[in-house]
């Protein structure tokens, strides 16, 4: 599975990108970010699952093993362009804000706007097509949301 899913963003053409691409990618997205502090801390593990439980349908256990595959694909990766194209090319534009909100809880969900994972969100967010102020938008509600 992992080695087919980066033979694929490799763009081998014969292989089309499929939505599980789209899971992985942004699963391994979340991964990236929070391993960007070198504090791979369990509030963001549980995070992780609990995004991947809410956006995609899953159970717990379901959402842990895409995260544990995603764990291992975000360590192979030499850059984060694969894993952004992934999602353009299975998420729909207007759909892409709900995406950058999932990685704003994310960064937030220690309490801690940590300037390595806000670093890493802002280099996404441009490469998904989401300009900064739209970015700062979808955090602004997701700290709304965080507050009450």
């Amino acid at each position: 599975m992992l080695n087919d899913f980066l033979n694929r963003l490799a763009g081998k053409p014969e292989t089309p990108k499929t939505a599980e691409d789209e899971r992985l990618a942004l699963t391994a997205l979340l991964v990236r970010i929070a391993r960007s502090n070198w504090d791979y801390a369990t509030t963001e593990v549980d995070t992780i699952d609990r995004i991947l439980e809410r956006r995609y349908g899953l159970d717990a256990n379901a959402a842990a093993d895409l995260r544990h595959d995603a764990e291992a694909v975000e360590a192979q990766a030499n850059d984060t362009v694969q894993f952004t194209r992934a999602i353009k090319d299975n998420v729909e534009f207007e759909d892409r804000e709900q995406v950058i909100e999932a990685m704003w809880e994310l960064v937030l969900a220690d309490g801690v706007r940590d300037a390595e994972e806000e670093g890493i969100l802002r280099l996404i967010a441009p490469l998904l097509g989401v300009n900064d102020r739209d970015s700062a938008l979808a955090r602004q509600r997701v700290e709304a949301r965080l507050k009450s």
